[in-house]
C-alpha cells in the first residue's frame, strides 16, 4: 500500500508527550477544526512525505551530478544537431 493510500486502519501509534506538547496539539486540531487523532495523522504524514522528498531529491541530484561530471570528462565529440545548433546560437547573436 502506497503512502497517501487509504485502507483498514489497523495499525497503532502511540506517543508519549509533555502536558504543555499536548495542549499545543490539540490546540492547533481545534484551530483547524479536527480532532487531535486526525490532526497528528496528518501532521506527521505531511512530516514524513516532506523527509522523503528531500532525500530522494538529494539522492537524484548526486546521481545527476555524477553523470554531468562524467560527461564533461569524457571526450565525446559534438553531433550534427549539436553543432547545428551552436551554429543557429552564433548566427542569432552575432553582431
Amino acid at each position: 500500500m502506497s503512502p497517501t493510500s487509504s485502507g483498514t486502519k489497523s495499525a497503532r501509534l502511540e506517543a508519549r508527550t509533555t502536558r504543555a506538547q499536548k495542549e499545543l496539539f490539540e490546540k492547533a486540531a481545534a484551530l483547524e477544526g479536527r480532532s487531535l487523532t486526525d490532526f497528528v495523522i496528518a501532521s506527521v504524514r505531511n512530516a514524513a512525505l516532506k523527509v522523503i522528498q528531500e532525500h530522494e531529491a538529494f539522492r537524484l541530484g548526486v546521481r545527476d551530478s555524477e553523470v554531468f561530471v562524467t560527461a564533461l570528462l569524457s571526450n565525446a565529440t559534438p553531433g550534427t544537431k549539436l553543432k547545428a545548433a551552436a551554429r543557429r546560437y552564433k548566427e542569432r547573436t552575432s553582431a
